[in-house]
């Protein structure tokens, strides 16, 4: 337990703080402004990314026929799951679509995953190591979670194009909801088309943050109150992990369906 308001607020600052590479000089220092990579958001998401390709590479090199058991069985109702819902959701034709939903629910999932590990487990470690700074939830940090809704963005766009041509894109753009208001409309498709990154970063950002803090202030409490209100908090912190995910992966659906329609 923290035993004076000082030092509750420095142990609560200390965890949320990124370890900071500063491109300017290549040292680990937060002064550097645009030009800084946060190195725990990156290593972390790439080490789950990775061991997320490397175990289905592994369970689909080891598939069996008949009944599936195991990790088979489970990576089989994984897939199955989020394939009925890209069929029940994306009213078109895309062989991208279903694979891009899997990646998304597993790797978020597995990225929000990270904030039911004991708050100073693995800061511990790295302060252990010589490493001040150690954040283990990749999605607590907006700078991820903005940049996969930009890339979802991107593919927004990229297959607006595919799909209707530039110049279906620009009819639509221009003659839709009010065929007769241009500049209405315009102003309209911007502010639906910019909703989109920012709805789906700053949900995810929001709840993960939310229930990294907490943990953190859960933490400042006396050792018996933590296991009273850390066990609840972290049971119930499931659904939210599931749920976010969930809504990440459905969102970017939605989004992608949407782009192949014309009004």
């Amino acid at each position: 337990m923290v035993e004076n308001p000082a030092s509750s607020s420095e142990y609560i600052q200390h965890h949320l703080v990124n370890l900071p590479l500063n491109l300017r000089n290549f040292t680990l220092t937060p002064d550097g402004g645009f030009w800084t990579l946060n190195l725990d958001t990156i290593g972390f998401a790439l080490f789950l990314g990775i061991s997320f390709c490397l175990i289905f590479r592994c369970v689909a090199k080891r598939a069996t026929s008949g009944v599936p058991k195991g990790w088979q069985n489970f990576v089989e109702m994984l897939v199955s799951f989020v394939d009925t819902q890209v069929r029940e959701t994306f009213h078109g034709t895309n062989k991208l679509i279903a694979p891009l939903a899997l990646t998304i629910f597993v790797w978020v999932f597995l990225m929000n995953f990270m904030d039911l590990l004991p708050v100073d487990l693995l800061p511990l470690g790295a302060r252990l190591a010589g490493v001040e700074h150690l954040r283990v939830v990749p999605t607590t940090d907006p700078n991820l979670t903005i940049g996969m809704a930009l890339s979802v963005f991107c593919l927004i766009l990229f297959f607006n194009v595919k799909a209707k041509g530039f110049k279906g894109m620009g009819k639509e753009l221009l003659h839709s909801p009010f065929p007769y208001l241009l500049p209405l409309n315009i102003v309209f498709r911007l502010i639906e088309e910019i909703s989109k990154p920012i709805s789906l970063s700053l949900r995810l950002f929001g709840n993960l943050y939310a229930g990294e803090l907490i943990f953190i202030l859960i933490a400042l409490l006396p050792w018996w109150t933590q296991w009273l209100l850390g066990v609840p908090w972290a049971i119930f912190h499931i659904l939210i992990v599931v749920l976010q995910a969930f809504i990440f992966m459905m969102l970017t659906i939605v989004y992608l369906s949407m782009a192949h329609e014309s009004h």
